[in-house]
């Protein structure tokens, strides 16, 4: 059994960093194609980031191009989520996910993903 678990979030100011750890617990991500997800108050969950499962691949949702980076430790029990310029539009709770796959894509789809983290809250004030 994989259980994720999400670290790092807080409350920071307009243009501010942060960083979000998901460590794994069970089994590491050398052969998981990860995904950052979020979801604001009143709203569905949405795409933020993934990488495939060697790391050669990532995809960022256009919100947060440029801004945010998805990454892996080395010892691929950690996948970060560095997020740069932060806007209040990012005030989220902030999901990671993992999908267990050899396929070199990168998922963007929540219901693709089979193991998730209980969230992280990131707050940016204005």
């Amino acid at each position: 059994q994989v259980q994720l678990i999400e670290s790092g979030g807080g409350l920071v100011q307009a243009g501010g960093s942060l960083r979000l750890s998901c460590a794994a617990s069970g089994r590491t991500f050398s052969s998981a194609a990860m995904g950052w997800f979020r979801q604001a108050a009143g709203k569905e969950r949405e795409f933020v980031a993934g990488l495939n499962w060697n790391g050669g691949n990532t995809a960022y949702a256009d919100s947060v191009k440029g801004r945010f980076t998805i990454s892996r430790g080395n010892a691929q029990t950690t996948v970060y989520l560095q997020m740069n310029s932060l806007k209040p539009e990012d005030t989220a709770v902030y999901f990671c996910a993992a999908k267990y796959t050899g396929a070199s894509r990168v998922y963007s789809t929540q219901s693709e993903y089979d193991y998730w983290g209980q969230g992280t809250q990131v707050t940016v004030s204005s």
